[in-house]
């Protein structure tokens, strides 16, 4: 397990509400009337960021000669997957605007604008911003004027619907079964199956983020999104449909979007698509049991297992198999698929467990990977991914076997109720497909990129290290008159000499570390980039680790000696009203070594945490080979998944992952895991509390 800090995109996920319910209160709305504004107002804030960042990088290219200095025009913007907005669409513009009470109808006008240079949104933005009043507005959009929104990249759009998600679920904005897929769980999605070229489609699409993360793949390889795929989407919701197409138009991309009722998925194909997709990706609803399956039980070409079983009101009685005969029948003879699934279906029996065994029989099914609970916002259940690969069938070696892969001990804490995958994390399940499909260069490549990851942040770690016992030397400098003062008995003495000594294996440790930085670098550059050179290199790396996490502990250690010398110097020796203490400089230096102690030790968890990474991989694969490794992942031929009852449960077939002796326990990570439970305890509580005084309110008490 992995526990991070939370970033400025978690931290404004806790301010969200507060600005939905500051519109309740002020504008007398209920929660589907202002749902769509606020999320428009984010649009303008995200694509008004996308716009700048664009506008500097065709700056930075007319600068190197790389295009000519012309006027520019909105394919410059769309081949770099930017919308080119009007002034008077840009959210600063808006924002700065005189006062003339004109702001929501300046908003809509801005809303018009973008749809007339974007026509895949016309007649999805809102424009009902006139009956809000403009203190209202202007106080939302300042809110949405923060740093980290200004800076946020990745789907940050998806990501605050998700959250809104789980706000309105209490008053019927989504349906059972149905939530918001984290990118962590895209991203995964989209390292298993690749989503390069020709039909990327998602039936059940929500606010369209598998399509957003498949372009972040395109891209960072290299290549043009728009060039290289067509995305299709299905969703049932009108209004989520919607946030698809904008969340599409937030980062350059289109895509043909059908809303309408979910009937169009379970009983027609809406887009004639069977047969004909490179690429599947969905998060379907699970469990549905009111598919209707007199209308469903003729069509062969969409349900070529058949129907996975009937209830007395001639009902399916679960639609997930309905959903995996779906993406397998939409699939080309190449195509692979990756499909969010309820747990409970990988070892369904009866009529389920008959369809599951044929498909397996198809030799499609490729890898199985378990999640834990805690990944969605509005469910705590775990999930399972399935991924198919319609070109095994032709292979009979890869067709007889699946890759049972069991990840629920992989994990970072976002908050309380709420866990991801790190990007390594991904990274990491997706080096094991790797492995099983071969690609050994592309696992060592990670390992690789790893170590010079490492080392990187090594030796940007001096300046920080430097910095930092130059801020310690700072404070211990200016308290030193009154602390080596003679008194009997010394209160401080003891503190004082702990300080120093501290203070001076510091020093020490810091030229010991950029020695043996500089050592490993040169060492790197020599080395082999195989499997045994890179062994030897991460294994060269642990004394430079081991420094790593023994100088974090004596900086933080120094900077509580230093913090007590303070107290103990104020409360017990009176030092504010002594002439040998400079009290505002104190406080100004020991405030100054806090800052630095922790821009130290980040470094020092950076350098460490990158060796940490490549030290999972080559300790569970030392021979760059896919290898069982007990609780984690096993190959399974189908004669054994066969003897399991047809079971596609990862934990059945990889065993218990035997249990492991921490010598290395990380007590900041854990440290930083309760705090954040605190932190989750008292907001729930601030909110409970907040919940009731309203309801008193208006009930009159």
């Amino acid at each position: 397990m992995i526990s991070d800090h939370m970033t400025g995109i978690d931290q404004f996920d806790a301010d969200l509400w507060k600005i939905a319910d500051e519109l309740r209160a002020n504008a007398n709305l209920a929660s589907n009337e202002y749902f769509m504004p606020i999320l428009g107002l984010l649009f303008l804030r995200q694509a008004t960021n996308r716009y700048y960042e664009t506008l500097e990088a065709i700056e930075a290219d007319k600068a190197d000669g790389k295009m000519p200095d012309r006027p520019l025009v909105e394919g410059d913007f769309r081949r770099r997957r930017a919308m080119m907005l009007p002034e008077a669409a840009l959210y600063d513009v808006i924002l700065d605007r005189k006062k003339d009470g004109k702001l929501g109808e300046a908003l809509t006008a801005a809303m018009d604008a973008v749809e007339k240079h974007s026509p895949p949104l016309k007649g999805q933005l809102p424009k009902d911003y006139e009956r809000f009043e403009d203190e209202v507005l202007e106080s939302m959009m300042r809110k949405f004027d923060t740093e980290a929104l200004r800076k946020a990249s990745g789907d940050v759009f998806g990501r605050i619907y998700e959250y809104f998600l789980a706000e309105f679920s209490k008053q019927g904005a989504h349906d059972g079964g149905e939530f918001f897929t984290p990118p962590s769980i895209v991203q995964t999605i989209v390292n298993v199956i690749e989503p390069d070229h020709g039909i990327v489609f998602d039936p059940a699409c929500g606010s369209g983020g598998m399509f957003v993360q498949s372009s972040h793949f395109i891209e960072d390889a290299g290549q043009d999104t728009m060039k290289r795929v067509t995305f299709y989407g299905h969703e049932k919701n009108e209004t989520t449909a919607k946030l698809a197409q904008i969340n599409l138009a937030v980062h350059g991309l289109e895509g043909k979007i059908q809303a309408g009722n979910e009937a169009i998925t379970y009983y027609k194909d809406p887009h004639e698509l069977v047969g004909k997709c490179d690429f599947v990706m969905a998060n379907p609803p699970f469990n549905v049991d009111e598919v209707d399956a007199e209308k469903v039980k003729n069509d062969k070409t969409r349900l070529p297992f058949g129907l996975p079983g009937v209830n007395k009101g001639k009902k399916v009685s679960n639609a997930n198999y309905l959903w995996m005969s779906y993406f397998y029948s939409y699939l080309n003879e190449n195509g692979r698929a990756g499909v969010v699934m309820s747990s409970q279906a990988s070892s369904a029996g009866r009529d389920e467990a008959v369809v599951r065994q044929k498909l397996i029989e198809t030799g499609a099914v490729d890898v199985m990977i378990d999640i834990r609970g805690n990944f969605f916002y509005t469910r705590t259940v775990p999930c399972q991914l399935w991924f198919f690969d319609r070109a095994k069938e032709r292979d009979a070696e890869r067709a007889d076997h699946v890759l049972m892969l069991d990840a629920r001990n992989i994990y970072r804490k976002v908050s309380r109720s709420v866990y991801d995958f790190a990007p390594e994390q991904q990274k990491n399940i997706a080096a094991i497909v790797w492995l099983y499909r071969g690609q050994t260069d592309r696992f060592l490549k990670l390992v690789e990129s790893y170590i010079a990851k490492a080392l990187t942040d090594g030796a940007a770690a001096s300046e920080p290290l430097a910095a930092c016992h130059q801020a310690l030397g700072k404070l211990t400098g200016l308290v030193q008159p009154l602390a080596t003062a003679k008194r009997d008995p010394d209160p401080l003495a003891e503190t004082w000499a702990e300080l120093t000594a501290t203070q001076a294996v510091l020093a020490q440790d810091i030229a010991a570390f950029d020695s043996e930085v500089a050592a490993c670098a040169a060492a790197w550059e020599a080395a082999p980039r195989d499997n045994a050179g890179l062994n030897d290199a991460r294994t060269g790396l642990h004394p430079m680790a081991d420094r790593c996490r023994d100088m974090t502990k004596q900086f933080d250690l120094a900077a509580k000696l230093a913090g007590r010398v303070v107290d103990i110097a104020i409360k017990d020796l009176a030092a504010r009203d002594d002439d040998l203490w400079p009290n505002a400089e104190v406080s100004r230096a020991r405030k100054a070594l806090e800052g630095a102690r922790a821009a130290a030790v980040e470094a020092l968890r950076a350098a460490r945490y990158f060796v940490k990474q490549a030290d999972w991989l080559q300790d569970r694969f030392p021979d760059a080979a896919l290898r069982d490794v007990e609780g984690l992942v096993k190959r399974v031929s189908r004669a054994d998944i066969a003897a399991h009852d047809h079971s596609l449960t990862p934990g059945r077939y990889v065993g218990v992952a035997p249990e492991e002796v921490d010598e290395d326990f990380d007590f900041e990570s854990a440290l930083r895991s309760i705090h954040i439970d605190l932190k989750g305890l008292n907001e729930e509580a601030a909110d409970l509390a907040a919940r009731i005084a309203r309801n008193l309110e208006e009930l009159g008490a």
